[in-house]
């Protein structure tokens, strides 16, 4: 245990660490993040009330934002000059900063939130560098506000229970990373580099089965790892997932789901656009506009951005009018509506190219051809526990029971953790979904 005064330093150097063992060179960038927020957040903090002080907002914002898009986006906007104006411009190739989506975010949250008055400014660089760079959400999430941890950052405290809690949290995002998420992953990834026009519909369903479970555990899990060591560390990071898989609407599904992305477009672009205190026309644009930005913020693609898109269109139809009449229907029917659109949107979410997507709807919806095959059952059948364990993790059947028998559950971690490290020694398949994040 590091001497009370020096624990965010030394969190700060090993985050450092942390990331410079993936990323030495990009380290920079983030160093850089954190020294023009502190300064602008200064600027903003003394200038209260004058132009100077939405300036320097302003500045900030499209520092943050110019970062972004340089390294995120630049080969996506240079691919559509080209195809646009016919030219050849060169890609630049960039390595993708792991993470930068999540702590541009954060610090612009920052910037932000002190422009608002809602968070005070940090005039201790150390404790700003510390929430920045905060290892344990740094390249996975939850997107974590200043305003939710400036206590934390000064005045975190520490005990046993919450150890405890932080290692249990930790043990169940890794079994999820390591034991579901990847294994249902070598399933999709398997029938995803079969050619779409050969896979029957059974195939083709258990696919994107596979696939929707996959990012949810993996999701999920590293956000589990987050808040479980966050709490060993002495934070207290808020929620990410809810379960979103036992949504009867894709308007509860989105309050579930990545809830921390959900809040931030919520409170810096929904609300600042008028939100829906305004008319239908400019509710209905402000709506798409998040959703554009959800689905780009995802990845440099146009299947993100119609992935967005999608969910957009499908929350602005329920909010109109198919929220009320799903409230109607029986539960079952419409928890039946809400995972098929959800299927629907991770084939759009994974496969890249609009043809393939449309190849893949194509054996998924012809059922004129070969129901099931050989490969369907060649997947199904040795990892039919498997789906099912992952189906029933997806609700909150498995946390009511070991809740209920606490000593269930701490030889059920036990065996998790020993899992998860076997796995993690013998398997070569461990996708980092973040990656393109």
């Amino acid at each position: 245990m590091s001497p009370y005064r020096f624990k965010n330093l030394v969190l700060f150097i090993f985050s450092l660490i942390f990331y410079a063992w993936g990323e030495p060179i990009y380290i920079f960038i983030m160093i850089f993040s954190i020294f023009s927020d502190y300064i602008h957040a200064i600027i903003i903090d003394k200038n209260r009330g004058n132009i100077k002080s939405k300036i320097a907002l302003i500045s900030s914002i499209i520092v943050n934002l110019s970062l972004l898009t340089f390294f995120k986006y630049s080969d996506f906007l240079i691919s559509i000059y080209n195809n646009v104006s016919n030219n050849n411009i060169a890609m630049l190739n960039l390595a993708l900063p792991i993470g930068i989506s999540f702590y541009t975010f954060q610090t612009m949250s920052y910037s932000i939130d002190v422009y608002r008055n809602e968070a005070p400014v940090q005039k201790n660089i150390l404790s700003l560098a510390t929430y920045i760079t905060l290892f344990p959400q740094l390249v996975a999430g939850p997107i974590v506000r200043y305003s939710d941890i400036a206590r934390d950052l000064n005045h975190r405290t520490h005990s046993f229970d919450k150890i405890y809690d932080g290692v249990c949290r930790f043990i169940i995002g890794l079994s999820k990373k390591v034991i579901l998420a990847n294994n249902l992953g070598i399933i999709w990834f398997n029938i995803k580099n079969i050619s779409y026009n050969s896979l029957s519909v059974g195939t083709a369903w258990l696919g994107i089965i596979c696939f929707t479970l996959q990012i949810y555990f993996d999701f999920s899990g590293y956000s589990d790892m987050a808040i479980g060591l966050g709490k060993i560390f002495g934070f207290e990071f808020l929620e990410n997932f809810n379960y979103p898989y036992i949504s009867k609407s894709i308007t509860e599904f989105w309050r579930r789901w990545h809830i921390s992305l959900g809040v931030w477009f919520k409170d810096y672009v929904y609300i600042p656009l008028g939100g829906n205190r305004c008319s239908k026309r400019k509710w209905l644009f402000n709506l798409l506009v998040v959703w554009f930005l959800t689905g780009l913020w995802h990845g440099a693609s146009f299947n993100f951005i119609i992935w967005g898109l999608y969910f957009g269109f499908i929350l602005i139809l329920e909010k109109t009018f198919l929220l009320e009449k799903l409230k109607q229907l029986p539960t079952f029917i419409s928890h039946i509506y809400t995972i098929f659109l959800i299927l629907i949107s991770f084939v759009l979410f994974d496969i890249t190219e609009l043809s393939n997507v449309f190849d893949y709807y194509r054996s998924m919806f012809n059922f004129s051809n070969t129901l099931f095959d050989t490969t369907f059952y060649y997947y199904l059948v040795p990892n039919i526990l498997l789906l099912l364990i992952g189906i029933f993790a997806s609700t909150p059947i498995f946390k009511n029971i070991l809740t209920k028998y606490p000593l269930l559950k701490f030889l059920t971690l036990i065996f998790g953790l020993i899992l998860s490290t076997s796995f993690l020694v013998d398997s070569t398949f461990n996708p980092f979904l973040y990656f393109r994040f």
